[in-house]
């Protein structure tokens, strides 16, 4: 490999042709809609439930993209991103948290995430931020969701988080539980 070669397949900015990619969740069915979005999308699609798997899987095998969630059961998914960098350092890879902030989307860049993305989210968003070319910030989304409906997917996300024990998932919300219980009883929002 000439060195103009190595130099351009190191670049940040170099999208790898090979279509593998690590998904690392720990919300199992968010886990198998991407999945199966990113598969329908021409990825080879490897996941991963925990901090623990998904550094297995880097160890095993690097994969060009990696969608790793901010807060996992045992851990932080930065220590994944950390590990895909050093394996292989042309890997594109992103985080997606539903509790974002700006301290810790500049740390994941930091530590070679090329964009940081917060829940929920949609495959073609999640497709865009890893395709994207020199630094471009993907569109707006032409129908985003509306206000009503994030609140309400964050609720349900909690909800089922406390295993769908309201008043648990109240007292994490701080949210009294018979108001809990009238949104649950609601359609979603659209």
């Amino acid at each position: 490999m000439a060195i103009s070669d190595a130099a351009e397949a190191a670049a940040p900015d170099k999208i790898p042709a090979e279509r593998s990619v690590l998904i690392v969740e720990d919300d199992h069915s968010f886990l198998q809609r991407l999945a199966k979005a990113l598969e329908s999308r021409g990825f080879r699609v490897t996941t991963a439930v925990s901090v623990a798997d998904g550094l297995l899987h880097v160890e095993q095998a690097a994969p060009a993209f990696a969608v790793v969630d901010m807060r996992l059961g045992d851990g932080n998914g930065l220590d994944v991103i950390s590990a895909l960098k050093r394996r292989r350092p042309d890997a594109r890879a992103i985080i997606l948290t539903g509790y974002g902030n700006i301290a810790t989307a500049v740390n994941a860049v930091k530590l070679g995430a090329v964009d940081y993305l917060a829940k929920p989210v949609d495959a073609d968003d999640v497709v865009a931020a890893l395709l994207a070319r020199d630094h471009r910030k993907i569109e707006p989304p032409e129908n985003p969701m509306s206000a009503d409906r994030v609140r309400w997917e964050h609720i349900q996300r909690i909800y089922e988080l406390c295993g769908r024990n309201v008043s648990e998932t109240a007292r994490r919300l701080n949210m009294h539980r018979r108001t809990l219980q009238r949104i649950l009883a609601k359609r979603a929002p659209r």
